[in-house]
């Protein structure tokens, strides 16, 4: 029993092959194109001709054979449309009203495929194989080229009716704030996404190292104390703080799990991020609430998308 479990962000595409004990027999990832189809169908044939990996039985350098699969399950980057099995992911507009769902079944004829957010896939896969089995209410956030986020309550994805609860990343914490790319304003997505902590800075006066402003950059000027670097930070910080104020007095969280590319720089984000939420948490409940960061660093998206299609216990 296996899932192939796929993961795609606003820039890759990662798949891999997992197991209900959490095994991943093959892996693989490649940039996001602008022509989907041809991009799954790559995908898929990188996945056929990888070798196990998982060194169970008789399986260890065998190629080409998906003939145990269970399922499929994708997290994708958003808005999707669960019913209708497409996406339209903000950060990546060739993709828009895309038949995901359709387009997988048809490269993997008679497999279920099952279709979340990644971010919720994120939080899942957190809850699965990151030590959160425990938690009643957890909140995951992947803050990349994007800022998504997921559900899981009481063990169970809550992705609501169209597939998109959890959509954090376009919370408004800014009322006169930038344009969206989703065409409100303000919200935390133009704050405390990569890019847009880069484009911040840069319009403050940050001069990055080398020809390449990205966000490891910033991460790495932050961490040797560069104010604009350090304020760009704190920005980005503020800004989750409030969102995940706002989540957690609705759901009552007890974790938050941060994810994605720049959850990379550790402390630089975390510290001033636990900062901000104590500080700003009124009432009792949200005084008590447990933010880290992802202990499965990129594959925890992977494990919550195999965990829609597996029979897992946390």
């Amino acid at each position: 029993m296996t899932a192939l479990a796929i993961d795609i962000g606003g820039t890759k595409f990662a798949a891999a092959l997992v197991r209900p004990d959490g095994t991943v027999a093959r892996r693989a990832e490649l940039p996001v194109g602008q022509d989907p189809e041809a991009t799954l169908a790559s995908l898929v044939r990188h996945i056929r001709d990888v070798p196990d990996i998982g060194g169970t039985e008789g399986a260890a350098g065998e190629t080409g054979d998906l003939g145990d699969l269970t399922g499929v399950g994708i997290g994708s980057a958003g808005p999707l449309d669960a019913v209708a099995g497409t996406v339209s992911p903000v950060n990546i507009p060739a993709w828009r009203d895309f038949p995901l769902v359709g387009a997988v079944s048809e490269l993997l004829p008679g497999l279920p495929v099952a279709l979340a957010g990644d971010a919720q896939c994120m939080a899942l896969g957190e809850w699965w194989r990151g030590g959160h089995s425990r938690s009643r209410a957890l909140l995951g956030i992947v803050v990349s080229t994007g800022v998504g986020g997921g559900l899981v309550l009481d063990g169970v994805p809550y992705v609501g009716p169209t597939g998109n609860a959890g959509h954090i990343g376009h919370i408004a914490v800014d009322g006169d704030g930038r344009l969206c790319p989703c065409g409100a304003t303000g919200c935390l997505e133009t704050i405390a996404s990569g890019p847009s902590m880069v484009r911040w800075a840069l319009e403050n006066g940050w001069s990055p190292p080398g020809a390449h402003p990205d966000a490891r950059a910033l991460s790495a000027d932050a961490a040797r104390g560069v104010p604009v670097a350090r304020q760009a930070f704190q920005r980005a910080a503020d800004a989750l703080a409030v969102a995940i104020l706002t989540t957690a007095a609705l759901f009552d969280l007890d974790d938050v799990v941060i994810g994605g590319g720049v959850s990379g720089a550790g402390e630089t984000l975390l510290a001033p991020l636990r900062e901000a939420v104590a500080k700003r948490a009124g009432l009792g409940f949200l005084r008590g609430l447990n933010v880290e960061r992802t202990s499965l660093e990129r594959d925890a998206g992977l494990y919550g998308a195999a965990a829609l299609v597996l029979p897992v216990a946390g």
